[in-house]
Parts: structure tokens; sequence; C-alpha cells
């Protein structure tokens, strides 16, 4: 069989970037690696270019008000809403200096958000170009930032390279409101709240969110992607890429050993697996870096079986900054945390689970404590063994924008001659469903 393009993987990115391919008048055969679909909400900002150039239909976002609730010492709940105004009452039952701070500490933090937001509707920036067009697009982004005033351009300089405490503590006193927000800053990181950089991967989450609201949506975006004619999506298997002499030549079905052929591929699988299975055609520099991908995975996703519905739409265990810091502090050692950062969601009927930090392993005896965490009964958790990172690739400093996925290779190229790549670990990372597949897309075409 011979197409005009494959693309590994069914996930939000490789359908994004197969409908470009079709709509660019391409036959385009997506290959999808699992046998089992996965199940669970794709959590993040769909860029609003993605759902209008491909008129998605059927598309469905959660965005839960309250956005998050926090259990508090002595009981009650931390309820921050999606209005400022009920948020900033909720925190000033427990501390009016942290509520007097809030809409000034939002109305910064989404300024910035919106700089990463255009960043992320294209390409990284190409610091060796001397095109004209590329050195216009860096300009004007500049430009913008400039536009946003002094105190954003101070911000952004300061804020990208802090640790997540350290912003918190400069802003907030409450232990509970900066233990809820520190736990975004270091989601899907093996790094505790006081590494280096960790600010940033809150404001990454932040793209796309209204201010003060300081969770990502999840959608079900895969799902209408999936139905959308226009490509071919055949039975699942798993799928290595083919490459001979330095170029792609398509992909085999495991089970069948099908043979598809196609002088372009575009995986969105991640880029360690992906080049891999071809890795005697790669140059060895070239191989290494790939090889140290950083790309731990620190969290165990399950669901919850309640009798009923819970009270609340999203509740996050992470009573403090410490609390996140000795979390971290047991399986930076290789173990499963005694005390697991734990989020709750209620979406589509299901009780999804996030449980950060575990270690590679069996997990014994954390069901129970993520139950206990809960206040559950254990056979009401049910967790899935903590794999590669989602995001195939930690979204630390040094593996964002033009050194993702490695360095000389950010614009979704690989060596291979007809080999692209399209998924989270790609710019602009985890979190954004169909960024990096519409970038990648546009690029190839």
């Amino acid at each position: 069989m011979s197409v005009d393009a494959i693309v590994i993987g069914a996930g939000a990115n490789g359908l994004v970037a197969a409908h470009y391919l079709a709509r660019a008048g391409k036959r385009v055969v997506v290959v999808e690696q699992h046998q089992t679909p996965d199940l669970s909400a794709d959590i993040g900002w769909i860029p609003p270019r993605v759902v209008a150039e491909l008129r998605i239909a059927g598309l469905h976002v959660e965005q839960p008000d309250p956005w998050i609730t926090a259990p508090l010492d002595g009981g009650g709940m931390l309820a921050l809403s999606r209005d400022m105004g009920r948020s900033v009452e909720a925190i000033r039952r427990i501390s009016p200096s942290d509520a007097q701070q809030w809409p000034e500490f939002c109305a910064r933090v989404r300024s910035l958000a919106t700089v990463l937001e255009r960043l992320y509707l294209v390409p990284p920036p190409d610091i060796e170009t001397r095109d004209p067009r590329e050195l216009a697009r860096i300009a004007g982004l500049g430009l913008y930032v400039r536009r946003l005033g002094k105190q954003t351009v101070i911000d952004l300089a300061r804020i990208l390279p802090m640790s997540i405490a350290e912003l918190l503590d400069d802003w907030f006193e409450s232990d509970v409101l900066k233990g809820l927000l520190g736990a975004l800053g270091v989601w899907h990181l093996k790094q505790g709240p006081r590494s280096g950089g960790t600010a940033f991967n809150l404001l990454h989450h932040h793209a796309g969110s209204p201010a003060g609201v300081f969770r990502p949506a999840s959608s079900n975006i895969t799902q209408p992607l999936a139905a959308m004619p226009g490509i071919e999506i055949p039975p699942g298997q798993r799928t290595p890429a083919l490459a001979k002499n330095g170029r792609a030549t398509g992909v085999t079905l495991d089970q069948s050993g099908e043979e598809i052929h196609a002088p372009l591929v575009v995986s969105s699988a991640p880029p360690r697996s992906t080049l891999q299975a071809i890795a005697i055609e790669l140059d060895p520099v070239f191989a290494h870096a790939v090889r140290n991908i950083r790309a731990n995975g620190v969290v165990a996703r399950g669901t919850l079986k309640l009798d009923a519905a819970p009270d609340y739409m999203s509740l996050c265990v992470a009573p403090s900054l410490t609390y996140l810091e000795r979390a971290y502090d047991d399986v930076k050692y290789g173990r499963d945390s005694a005390a697991p950062y734990v989020e709750v969601q209620r979406t589509d009927g299901r009780v999804e689970l996030h449980v950060q930090y575990v270690a590679p392993g069996k997990h014994e005896g954390l069901t129970e404590r993520v139950a206990q965490a809960l206040n559950v009964r254990s056979n009401q958790v049910e967790l899935q063994p903590a794999e590669e990172s989602l995001y195939h690739g930690e979204l630390t400093l040094d593996q964002i924008l033009f050194m993702r996925p490695v360095p000389g290779w950010s614009r979704y190229r690989t060596p291979i001659e007809g080999l692209y790549l399209c998924g989270s670990g790609t710019h602009p990372g985890g979190g954004i469903p169909g960024a990096a597949g519409r970038n990648a897309a546009r690029e190839i075409l």
C-alpha cells in the first residue's frame, strides 16, 4: 500500500497534522500505536486557530467552576472560582492579605501567558536565521512584549528562571493557596517547587486560561478529529517508522506485517521511541542527544470509582509547598512518595486521578496512600503504572523553544529526509493539544 503521507499516533497532535496535510490534497493514513484507545480527556488549551481552520464540530471543553477546591486544616474547603470576585472572597476567609494580592498577581501572570500563546502558534524562533521574514517575526514578538509595558518586560526576565516557590513566597502567605498554585508549577516534572525554572511551568499551563484560573481545561478533541472525513485510520497497531539510506520509506504494521509506503512520515510519538527504531540511520551525535532527552515519568494516572459523584469538579491535595517538596524528595531517590500530590477531576462521567510523585515499579502501597489522602476506600482507587512522561520530554528551560526536542532540530524535522515529528516532544510541548500538529504540518507544507 502506498500513500502520500503516514502519521504515527492518533492523539490530538497526530490527527491535527493529518487533517492539515489532507486538506492540502495529500492522501493520509493515520496509524495508532496502541491496541486500546486512551479514554482520558485531553488536558490543555486548544488554540482557537486549530478549531477554526479545521472547522472542528462536536468539540466539548470542560470548564469547571469552581476550577479548583482544596481541603483546609480543621475542615472546610478553599474553592476558587472563575469569577474573580468570588475567588477574592474565598481567599479573604483564610488570608485578607492574600485576597488583596490576588487580582494583581492574576493580571500580571495572565499578561506573561499571552506572550507564550503567541510563541506557541508558530514554530520556535530560529536563532541562526538570516531570513528577513523570520527576523521580522522575532522583532514583532519583541515589540509585542514591549507594548505590554515595562512591568511585563521585568516580570518576563525575572520570573522565567525562578522557582515556583520563590514566586509564590513573594506574593502570598497562605500555605494552602501556595500549595495548589505550586502544584501546577511542578505538573509532570521530576522537580520540586524549589527547583529553578518551575515558575515557567506555571505560565505554560496557564496559557489559554482566563485570569485567575490556574488549571488547564479538559476536552474531547481527539473524538471529533478522529470522526472527521479526509483521512484513513486502519485498526490500531504498534508501528515503528522505516527508513533506508537516510530517507523515510513508511511503516510496518506489527501484527499483520503489512508495510505502508510513503515519502512522508510524521510521528506524534515520543522522539526517543520514534528514532530509536532507525538508530542505525542516525548520526551518533544526534542519536546521543535524543537518548539524553529527559522524559521522566513521575505521574500515575487512574480513576476513582465512587458510589455517587463527588461534590467538587476538581480537587487538589497539595496543602503546602513543603508538602510538595517532600513528595519530590522521595521520587528523587527512586521511591514512591510517602504522601503524594493528588488531583482529582470529574469529567464526562469519569473521576480521573493525577498522582505525583511516583517512581517506576510496582507501586506497593501507593493505592492505599492515595485513598487515605482522598478519604476513600482503597478498592475505589485504580491506578496505571507511571511510564515515560506524557509530554515526551520535561518542560524545563533547557528543553523548550528552539531546544525542543534537541538543540539544532527544533522545527519538526529530523536528519532522516521525509521524517518529521509533531508530538508533545516538540515545540510547544505537552498540554497544548493540536499546536505542535498544526505547526509541524504548516512547516512540512
